[in-house]
This record gives C-alpha cells, structure tokens and sequence, in this order.
C-alpha cells in the first residue's frame, strides 16, 4: 500500500483562512475584507467586493444590473439610486413589478409591514396586496396608473412607438420634473442610464398602458378618456403601440460599444437571462446574416441570489453555466465572477456601503 505524501497547503500555494476577528473590524470595508479570509458565504462576498472594485474601477467596462424579486417593496431602492447616481452602473434590465412597486415609492407612497397572523382575504377586502412580509395598498397601484396615464397623454414615442426603455425615460423625466424625492427612475433619467424591462406586460405598468390604450376613443387617439361605451366584448382588443423588438436592438448596440462588460445580478429570471444573451444574439446574427460581428461577452460578474444550482432554473445556474452558451469569458481568459448564495436584503446594502467606503478613499 502507497504511503500518503501529505502536504503543507503553503507548498501548494493555497491560501491559508483566517478567524474573523471582529475587534479588528472598524469599517464595513474591513469587514467584507475579514470575510473574504473565511469560508462559504462569507468568502463569496469578500471575493464579491474585490470583483465589484475592479469592475468599478475599469474605465472602459460598462456595467449592467440586473433586478428581480421584491426589491423596491424591501426598501432597497435608495441603494439602487446610490449606484446610479455613484456612476457605478450603466445600464439597468428589471421586472416590471419591481420598478412599479419604485414608483410608488417614489411619488411619496408608503409600504408596510404585515403581521404575522394577517388573513389573506381580509387584506384582499381592506386592498392590501401581500409581499411576503410586506403590504402594497391597491390604492398606491391606482395612483401609479394616473401617473402612467399623465405621463403618456402628455409624450410622443419615437416614430409613434413605445419600447419599455422609452417609457422608463419619459416616466423618469416626469418624476425628475416633479423633484419630489429620489426614485430608481428618476436617477436612470438624470444619470442617462437606460432602463429595460422585458416582460413588460407581466406588471402593473404594463397592465396600466394596456387599460390607457383601451381608454382611448378610437376617434381621437392619445386623448384620455374613460370610455364608458365599451361593451364587455368590446375590451382587451384595442392594444398600444409597443414594439419590445426595440429595446432588444438598443440593448444589442449599447452593448456592442463597449471594450468590456460587466454584470451585476440580484435574482435572476427574465432579467438576468435576457441581459445576458445578447451574446448568443451577436453569434446567431454573425453566423446567419453573414456579419462580421464580434461576441460581446461579460468578463465580469456578481450575482447574488438565494437560488441552488440543482433545480436546474436559470437564477440558480452558474456563470460556469453560462461560459458553456458564450456568454461569459472563461476565467482561463481573465473571467472574474462571484456567487453569493444569500438573501439580497442581507448582504447587499454590507456589500455596497463597502464598496462605496473604498472607491470614496480613491
């Protein structure tokens, strides 16, 4: 029988860890730093923060977040807000759910918390609507719906047609107008940072614009107006003109400007993937249009969400994953990521206020 060469990890060049030692912490940065000398999660956002910093840092990378999840219902669209206006990110792809719960927010609306023992049909008659933990009232989603209504009667869409990055800038211009407080839409618009929302008809801004095109007189097109006539047959037919194809092709050029590209994730879903496979769309348009295109593939990335790889969904796969489809630069080729298995209300607002303590002492 073989004897064991038993090594000392050093020869090998492995990194020894390092016990947390929290009286040595006097600043978030250090702290995230410390966690990078541990294990699991911990490590997994240190490596985060050291990848956040260098994607920042890299003048001719542009940066992509992506959204989903109840993140503006948990509180955390001021931080959103911070990385817009910091110049931390260039580009946003979100739910529509997300952003319109943001917009509540940011015309002076308020969410609450549930109770625990709160019974779902009692809220349902009293017009709450439940987010796990967290109260949406109907009424805060009806005053959004006069707000997407004020903001279409009173705008032109390029060549008559609505994409959702449009209708993002014209709701953010309206917002910054008004100066009422600081909203996710209204630092993309000051900030020139386009907003894409994908499935745009899967929200309550989408169901908005739908109900305002069918509110419109066929006779006199873009003047509001309840239109009282319509027999029950009658709706869900009229329908606005949107064209998603759009924000596709502005998403595609935007990107294929950049000399690198960046993602940061929280969640996954529609936004990720679609924000992601802008890669495979330059290879496809490459190989069966006969363009010499080359593969805008992101080389950086930090993704955070809860979600397990073994499920097999999208917001559970690796950037591992994701190099095998071409949409991520294999890290033998300088691809950086970091995955962080947490819940986003945890870990985020630590990861940011240490990334904004580092780049404030550049």
């Amino acid at each position: 029988m073989a004897t064991r060469d038993l090594h000392d990890g050093r020869r090998d060049g492995l990194t020894p860890l390092e016990a947390l030692d929290l009286a040595g912490v006097d600043s978030f940065s250090g702290l995230v730093r410390a966690m990078r000398a541990t294990a699991f999660g911990g490590r997994q956002l240190g490596t985060a923060l050291d990848i956040f910093l260098d994607m920042a840092r890299d003048r001719e990378c542009l940066v992509v977040m992506t959204l989903s999840g109840a993140m503006t219902v948990a509180k955390q669209g001021t931080i959103i807000c911070e990385m817009v206006d910091r110049g931390l990110v260039h580009a946003i792809v979100a739910t529509g759910a997300l952003m319109a719960h943001g917009l509540t927010e940011s015309i002076g609306l308020v969410h609450y918390a549930a109770r625990p023992d709160a019974d779902d049909g009692e809220l349902y008659a009293k017009g709450y609507n439940r987010v796990y933990d967290t109260l949406e009232m109907e009424a805060n989603l009806n005053s959004v719906s006069e707000v997407v209504a004020r903001v279409l009667n009173a705008s032109n869409p390029t060549d008559g047609v609505w994409s959702s990055r449009q209708f993002c800038k014209a709701i953010g211009k309206y917002l910054a107008d008004a100066d009422d407080g600081r909203g996710v839409l209204q630092s993309a618009f000051r900030q020139d940072v386009p907003v894409f929302i994908p499935a745009f008809t899967d929200s309550e801004m989408g169901l908005d614009v739908a109900t305002w095109a069918m509110a419109q007189p066929a006779d006199q097109p873009n003047r509001n107006g309840k239109n009282g006539d319509l027999a029950p047959e009658e709706v869900f037919r009229a329908a606005p003109p949107f064209n998603p194809f759009l924000d596709l092709q502005e998403y595609a050029r935007l990107v294929g400007q950049a000399a690198r590209l960046g993602i940061f994730t929280i969640g996954g879903g529609v936004p990720r993937n679609w924000a992601q496979q802008v890669a495979p769309y330059y290879a496809i348009t490459r190989d069966r249009l006969n363009v010499p295109l080359k593969e805008p593939r992101f080389q950086y990335g930090i993704r955070i969400c809860p979600e397990p790889v073994h499920w097999g969904g999208l917001s559970g796969c690796t950037y591992s994953e994701g190099v095998s489809w071409g949409k991520f630069v294999p890290p033998d080729e300088g691809g950086r990521f970091a995955e962080v298995y947490a819940d986003a209300t945890l870990v985020w607002p630590l990861l940011m206020k240490a990334v904004f303590e580092e780049l404030d002492r550049d």
